[in-house]
């Protein structure tokens, strides 16, 4: 049952993000007074990132028998170890999508520009789509496996993680397109093309599955490198591009749309844990962390 909800779930998370941020792009995002702007969905998804990672991941790994001290040394070791991988254009490439922008800045030129270490190309390139789908892929992928990891601890926990990836991945996914159509005039085609990178985060779901099932005992350690993932991609990328000098209502909008993103991962978990309280305690086949090791 438990592999049946994390493959439903990543495929939400992954696939869902991409057809929620082709909605936004049909409807317009853009920075002006019209559309979604996309400064509200990087403040909502670092929100809920946050949020994720310091009021859920974290707080159940603590809930083990393993030393404290061991545990932020996971942390540290997990923040260092996204820095390097995204210093290595693994992780993700970038989170920055005032594409509009750049475009009117770069109209007529040839030379793509970097975000992060991966080609954010305007100008038609077909390496840098396929760049992208790559790094696309990975991170993908990466994300399947923190939810599963989520999940086999408390289904609860792989609810509200699921619903955070989503959230930081539609923005993720609105560069991408907008990327792909740069370098194509078939718009479904880069839709599709984005969208089975968001297969991987299925595929690494079940992987994530197998493999925390097989390492029960790691399971306190994956939530960590979870957090440490949701806390690197928050406030090394998200929370940098809202670090602006805005008017004071600009401003306000921001930090509500912070707060909402709390206020979602809130509510998911509270409409989670009132469907899955009752088995909150007792091990009812998915192996629930905090629960194992008090027996």
């Amino acid at each position: 049952m438990n592999l049946i909800v994390i493959i439903a779930a990543t495929l939400v998370a992954g696939i869902g993000s991409v057809w929620l941020a082709a909605l936004l792009l049909r409807v317009g995002v853009r920075s002006g007074s019209g559309g979604v702007n996309p400064q509200h969905l990087l403040s909502l998804a670092a929100g809920a990132l946050l949020a994720t990672a310091f009021m859920h991941l974290l707080p159940e790994a603590f809930e083990s028998r393993i030393e404290p001290a061991l545990l932020f040394t996971v942390l540290l070791f997990g923040l260092v170890f996204f820095f390097l991988l995204d210093k290595a254009e693994l992780w993700h490439h970038g989170h920055e999508h005032h594409h509009d922008e750049a475009a009117d800045a770069h109209e007529g030129h040839d030379h793509g520009h970097d975000h992060h270490g991966h080609a954010h190309s305007h100008a038609p390139s077909r390496t840098g789509g396929w760049a992208v789908l790559t790094g696309d892929s990975v991170h993908c992928f990466g994300d399947g496996i923190l939810i599963a990891s989520a999940f086999i601890a408390d289904m609860r926990l792989g609810l509200v993680a699921a619903i955070a990836v989503l959230a930081h991945e539609v923005p993720h996914h609105i560069g991408d397109l907008v990327v792909l159509r740069q370098s194509s005039a078939n718009q479904r085609a880069a839709l599709i093309k984005v969208s089975l990178a968001g297969t991987m985060t299925m595929l690494g779901g079940i992987a994530g599955w197998w493999l925390v099932d097989q390492l029960h005992d790691w399971l306190p350690y994956f939530l960590v490198l979870a957090g440490s993932s949701f806390v690197y991609v928050a406030l090394a990328d998200l929370i940098p591009q809202l670090q602006k000098r805005l008017p004071a209502r600009q401003t306000a909008a921001q930090i509500l749309w912070l707060v909402a993103g709390i206020v979602l991962v809130t509510l998911v978990s509270r409409l989670a844990h009132g469907e899955h309280g009752h088995d909150h305690g007792h091990d009812e086949g998915h192996g629930q962390l905090g629960h194992v090791h008090k027996d």
